[in-house]
């Protein structure tokens, strides 16, 4: 059975300025073709565009719906890919002892956590 692995990325929202190209419609295409031949070259097949409800703060206490445009590609996942794509742990599997493997900011007990400078240049001073 073949298996693959999948990458999903907003879609353009602006066109890109080139020579010749005039139309607003021209310029979105351009753009896309753009992403489209950049993943193209590592592999990735393009599958489809999905529009997906996104729910964002609105205020304070609010929220609203607003809807994004996602492309989805697709890649063959080699045979030592695949079995190693087997062995990975669904997110409901992950234990509280894994936070940080997934991103998360781990529990200080209240205290705040101990920050550097935001640019690398700024330590330097």
């Amino acid at each position: 059975m073949k298996r693959y692995e999948y990458r999903v990325i907003a879609a353009p929202q602006r066109g890109e300025k080139l020579r010749g190209l005039k139309t607003t419609g021209e310029r979105f295409a351009q753009a896309l073709m753009g992403v489209m031949n950049d993943l193209g070259r590592d592999g990735w097949e393009y599958i489809r565009a999905d529009t997906l409800p996104c729910d964002e703060r609105s205020g304070l206490t609010g929220t609203k719906t607003t809807f994004q445009n996602m492309l989805v590609f697709r890649r063959e996942l080699g045979e030592t890919e695949a079995v190693a794509a087997v062995a990975i742990k669904p997110i409901s599997a992950v234990t509280e002892a894994e936070p940080r493997r997934l991103g998360a900011v781990r529990d200080t007990g209240g205290a705040a956590p101990a920050l550097g400078p935001a640019k690398p240049e700024l330590a330097a001073e």
